[in-house]
């Protein structure tokens, strides 16, 4: 069973988390995927220095438009040729850019993606 106020904390403990780590984008917008060239990524894209992720790596992160660091969704995603699935942070992202990256995640036969965004007012 989820507690109520479970959804209310979550997002503020995201932007703590944010707030904790160094932004580092290695991905700018418009580059390719290096595995996958056809995949161009529509936004920054990067990870938190100093936090893990499941795959040993820094939190995965897209970085939008709008000025401040606040988290604005997350993204569930799988990964069928890695064999992964991660959490990955929306900073900033209008709703047109989340679109997008939800549209990213889910463009290719091996990969999803499943988009949560942040209610307004948390």
């Amino acid at each position: 069973m989820v507690p109520v106020d479970l959804p209310a904390r979550f997002w503020p403990f995201a932007d703590r988390f944010v707030a904790a780590a160094e932004i580092v984008v290695d991905r700018p917008r418009g580059s390719a995927h290096p595995r996958f060239p056809e995949l161009v990524y529509p936004l920054d894209y990067g990870y938190l220095d100093g936090t893990r992720a499941i795959d040993g790596d820094g939190v995965d992160l897209w970085r939008g438009s709008l000025p401040e660091p606040r988290v604005t969704g997350v993204l569930a995603s799988m990964d069928l040729s890695k064999r992964d699935a991660e959490l990955k942070l929306l900073l900033g992202c209008t709703e047109a850019e989340m679109a997008e990256i939800d549209a990213f995640h889910n463009q290719a036969g091996f990969i999803a993606g499943l988009l949560v965004v942040r209610p307004d007012g948390v």
